[in-house]
């Protein structure tokens, strides 16, 4: 979900509504269920003979979806959890962590099935836009697989370079956009009044229960409402308010759309699809026969934005996973100034390789549709069992919570039965890519707490002597003015004794002044906080760092801030300690340790365990070291490898033989 109109307005058109903050709303996360009405209904008719049942039944199911889901569940109650006016299944996952200890496992499987199933937005997209030159031009043949990959390929390959400026123009094309929407649709309602009769829920409820294999249409129903949660992961830049008015104007154009593509269905009652004409969609088949070049282009547009909105979506979730230690450590750019725009190269090669596949393997968009939204099912039950828990924070009447939960899970689950048809015609695909990502997350997640189970610490108060006599030791050549260590203790009174084994025992490092640095990864989103705690004057300092798990952590720059912040009180004295260097005023230098934990070759742990730490191994090597990850300067670093001893196997037994000894 893009940040690409962070930068272009002040925070504060987002506390409340404006033309300014609408405009963006509609630019920034709309892109993907407002470009449904592409694939939906052709989805729900396929090869079947249309008939009122069918048809009423199917646009009923669509209104009522959008309304109980999207505009019930999300507009309505999730906006309301928001994490200091930030939203996103990790955003949520932050505010109620720290109630049950389980609810990291929905929060894993919202964002593996929120990458996996997004994974087919591009090709289902833009694949469904440049369909609808095969009903222009029906006298060619359209390649459209080759078209489609080359707009992919150009989309990622754009990334690199920021958004920024395409993304200024976003707002008015969806504006463009649904504008068309509800043209056409509203052009095709007039003639076919009749067809608002099936907003009436029983046509639903008569498709699902009553038409044979009715139940199983939830499944190409439930793509209507695949952009759900964007409504909320977006919630920070847009703001509740802005998103609330939006979506009814998005509602209304979606809703009329669908309704006019069920009017036109209707005068082909009794046939098929494929009897009407080649390659029919309801949607082009509504538009103008001298607008309709015009609507493809319009079309191919808002597929590149949602296309877009996916795209930077997975840069956030892959960022954030990443700072809630969910996810291996990568490389992450920052390509313009723009506040929370970021560009994670490694995650935009593997998306766009993913979406060249999906191209390859289905073709077609109707054979997208077919493994479409199974994954994305996982994600909205995720939403529903941490909203629950938010609301029961919040205290909020045990009867409504129930209601919410039951309610919600019923429905869900409906859609996942429904959708688990798709299963064997390419659900697999995304199934399968979303339990890959769970494993990593999972993997990952497991491994730190293991490793931390046992590190050991000791009292730093106990050390301080010691730590003393080797700075003023003159005998040990001095290592650097400054030695600054990270510590993962969050008790200020202690320190890991793999601290002191490197400055004690490695190699004796003297320095002036030593430094411990701890950061927290705070629930506030963008947090920036620090502080100081002195342990000995002039002598040994510690600094937590609070920092939101949306904050980029540069410790190289941040520490200088806290220098900086620390010489102005008057608490440090920031000069070289050579006196040949301190005349003339020269800062002194500082350097900083980064110790790696690595599981050592000798150790015994049960078999689960070492699945994970073993998975875990292969899975750092495609991670960034920790110094990279902190942006620390090469130039002033040593990175020192210590081995992790867990449980060191006790069975092992030596004999020592003398000379003598026979």
């Amino acid at each position: 979900m893009p940040y690409l109109y962070y930068a272009i307005v002040n925070k504060s058109h987002l506390q409340k509504v404006s033309s300014t903050g609408l405009l963006i709303t509609l630019g920034i996360i709309y892109g993907d269920i407002g470009t449904s009405p592409l694939y939906v209904l052709k989805e729900i008719i396929g090869d079947s003979t249309i008939n009122k049942d069918l048809v009423y039944g199917g646009v009923s199911c669509i209104f009522w979806t959008l309304t109980l889901l999207t505009t019930l569940k999300y507009v309505i109650i999730t906006l309301n959890a928001d994490n200091n006016g930030e939203g996103g299944i990790f955003s949520l996952y932050a505010i109620v962590r720290r109630t049950k200890p389980w609810l990291h496992i929905p929060a894993i499987i919202g964002g593996a099935a929120l990458l996996a199933d997004g994974l087919i937005t591009p090709p289902i997209s833009v694949a469904s836009a440049i369909e609808g030159l095969q009903i222009k031009y029906p006298e060619y043949s359209i390649p459209v697989v080759p078209i489609v990959i080359g707009i992919i390929v150009l989309i990622f390959f754009i990334q690199q370079f920021g958004t920024n400026i395409v993304g200024k123009s976003f707002g008015p094309l969806m504006v463009l956009w649904f504008s068309m929407l509800l043209v056409l649709g509203l052009m095709e309602i007039k003639d076919h009044v009749g067809i608002l009769g099936a907003l009436n829920p029983y046509y639903a409820i008569n498709l699902v229960v009553n038409v044979p294999g009715g139940f199983w249409l939830l499944g190409a129903v439930f793509l209507c409402t695949t952009g759900a949660e964007a409504l909320y992961s977006d919630l920070g830049h847009c703001g509740k308010a802005n998103i609330r008015v939006s979506w009814t104007f998005v509602k209304i154009a979606l809703v009329c759309n669908y309704l006019g593509q069920s009017a036109w269905l209707m005068q082909y009652e009794g046939k098929t699809l494929s009897e009407v004409g080649v390659s029919i969609n309801p949607f082009y088949a509504i538009m103008p026969e001298g607008f309709l070049l015009a609507g493809i282009i319009i079309a191919t547009v808002a597929a590149i934005i949602a296309s877009q909105a996916l795209i930077t979506g997975s840069y956030t979730i892959v960022s954030e996973a990443m700072r809630l230690n969910f996810w291996p450590k990568v490389r992450i750019k920052f390509p313009t100034e723009a506040k929370g725009q970021v560009y994670v190269p490694s995650i935009n090669w593997l998306l766009m390789f993913g979406c060249i596949g999906i191209v390859l393997i289905f073709r077609e968009s109707a054979n997208m549709g077919a493994a479409y939204g199974l994954a994305i099912t996982l994600a909205m039950l995720s939403t529903t069992v941490l909203v629950t828990h938010y609301l029961v924070l919040h205290r909020l009447n045990k009867n409504i919570v129930w209601v919410y939960l039951i309610g919600y899970l019923f429905l869900e689950l409906c859609f996942l039965v429904a959708n688990l048809k798709k299963f064997p015609h390419g659900g697999w695909v995304t199934l399968l890519l979303c339990m890959g990502i769970i494993f990593v997350m999972w993997v990952w997640s497991k491994s730190a707490g293991i490793k931390k189970r046992f590190v050991s610490f000791i009292k730093i108060d106990d050390q301080l002597p010691i730590l003393i006599d080797v700075s003023n030791e003159t005998s040990i050549a001095k290592y650097a003015t400054n030695l600054v260590y990270f510590t993962a203790s969050d008790n200020p009174k202690l320190i890991e004794t793999k601290n002191l084994y490197s400055i004690l025992n490695k190699q004796p490092k003297r320095a002036d002044v030593y430094w411990f640095l701890h950061v927290n990864v705070s629930d506030d989103p963008y947090k920036k906080e620090f502080e100081v705690t002195t342990l000995v004057p002039g002598k040994i300092f510690r600094v937590d760092f609070n920092l939101g798990f949306r904050v980029e952590q540069r410790i190289n720059a941040l520490f200088r801030k806290v220098i900086e912040n620390m010489v102005e009180q008057g608490e440090f004295n920031n000069l070289s300690r050579y006196e040949a260097l301190k005349k003339y005023h020269i800062q002194g230098d500082f350097k900083f340790v980064v110790i790696e934990r690595q599981l050592a070759n000798d150790y015994d742990l049960p078999v689960y365990e070492e699945f994970i730490m073993d998975s875990y191994d292969v899975l750092k090597r495609f991670s960034i070291s920790e110094a990279k990850a902190f942006g620390l300067d090469t130039s002033s670093l040593t990175v020192e490898k210590v081995p992790l001893l867990v449980n060191p196997r006790k069975n092992l037994i030596l004999k020592r033989k003398y000379p003598n000894e026979n």
